[in-house]
């Protein structure tokens, strides 16, 4: 499950990380990023990869309905080269979703505490994401996006059974490729990123109450 993330990273480190080309998205850092709202991403066109904004929560091409897109945050790895709602984007309209971190809440008697969890090196990744392009009846295009979800970790796995997939640096390219048709090849992207090269801390924002 991935329902809040990190992006405050400077725009120019995530250029560079990524090898971004094109810039066609307003950049706001955020300590706190929801569903709903348009988030940043990347994907690979005419072999360059360029720097987009998509909303965050899916609407299949097919929907007639805009509000499914509430219950389309996440998409599983297990099954999202089956689904109705994701199979098409898997094959042809994959990205990468630019994050610092991500927050998962831990069960404290009544109140449920905040966790962030990020990579020991501190530098940004991209999380598995796929998107689509939906039309209003105002024939309005609409970009969307869906965050793709795997097992948790060791590190995780005490606090929630599920994760964001995290793409490696190794395989960013095999994930955007958009020549790439081979099912198994990558769906092998989707796995729990290691534990021992993510960390965490108690709290949520740019102060946190202790370290791990």
């Amino acid at each position: 499950m991935c329902g809040r993330f990190v992006l405050i990273s400077d725009l120019k480190n995530i250029r560079n990380k990524f090898n971004i080309r094109n810039i066609s998205c307003q950049y706001q850092p955020s300590w706190n990023i929801a569903p709903n709202q348009l988030i940043p991403a990347i994907i690979n066109h005419n072999g360059e990869n360029q720097f987009v904004c998509f909303k965050w929560g899916l609407i299949p091409s097919w929907s007639k309905d805009p509000s499914i897109a509430s219950k389309l945050i996440n998409a599983r790895a297990e099954t999202v080269d089956k689904k109705t709602s994701f199979r098409d984007a898997f094959k042809k309209r994959r990205c990468l979703i630019v994050a610092d971190g991500f927050y998962e809440w831990k069960k404290e008697g009544k109140r449920k505490e905040p966790l962030y969890y990020y990579l020991r090196s501190g530098r940004p990744f991209g999380f598995a994401g796929l998107y689509e392009t939906w039309i209003s009846p105002d024939k309005k295009e609409i970009n969307t996006c869906v965050i793709i979800t795997t097992g948790a970790n060791e590190l995780i796995a005490p606090i929630h059974d599920r994760m964001p997939v995290i793409v490696s640096v190794e395989q960013e390219q095999t994930w955007l490729g958009n020549e790439i048709e081979d099912k198994a090849m990558l769906l092998s992207v989707l796995n729990p990123y290691p534990h021992d090269k993510m960390d965490y801390k108690v709290g949520m924002g740019p102060k946190f109450t202790e370290d791990k």
